[in-house]
């Protein structure tokens, strides 16, 4: 399975693998206009974070979206999944662990600590994959967060 970081001729590829995600998690308020132009601040990579696609370039079948933070807990870069989706007629091929896999090691030899994500409660399948890897609810901790605006994501592009 073909992975590497996602290319500024890919976008409309990925605003289509983004809706289709969107649409699976009940996510509302997709706006192709304003998605557009964050994902061309994240192709070829830049210090926000990058993006890792799988597939034929003419036929995306997944892709990975880290974003970037500095934590002083950590001593380090940090990175966090973003959004992270595989077709679902592509999903139990090694898809996605080929597109984590990649992302990792591109992580560790930026010198980043620490990959953390955030996972639905009810999203079993999505634990276990990321249990099989490694992956675990970190000790003592739970994710609180506010929304600083009326607009989905906050993001300026």
């Amino acid at each position: 399975m073909p992975v590497r970081a996602a290319l500024e001729a890919d976008i409309p590829q990925l605003l289509a693998l983004v809706r289709r995600y969107w649409d699976f998690e009940g996510i509302a308020g997709f706006e192709a206009l304003r998605l557009e132009l964050i994902l061309k601040r994240l192709v070829p990579g830049s210090a926000a974070g990058e993006i890792w696609v799988a597939g034929e370039s003419a036929h995306l079948e997944g892709y990975l979206v880290l974003v970037y933070v500095v934590s002083l807990e950590h001593q380090g870069l940090m990175a966090e999944i973003d959004e992270f989706f595989v077709l679902p007629e592509r999903r139990g091929r090694g898809v996605g662990g080929a597109l984590l896999e990649a992302a990792e090691s591109a992580l560790r030899s930026r010198g980043c600590v620490r990959l953390q994500l955030q996972l639905a409660v009810n999203n079993l399948a999505g634990r276990a994959f990321y249990e099989r890897r490694g992956y675990g609810a970190r000790c003592g901790y739970q994710l609180l967060d506010k929304p600083l605006s009326t607009r989905r994501g906050n993001a300026e592009p």
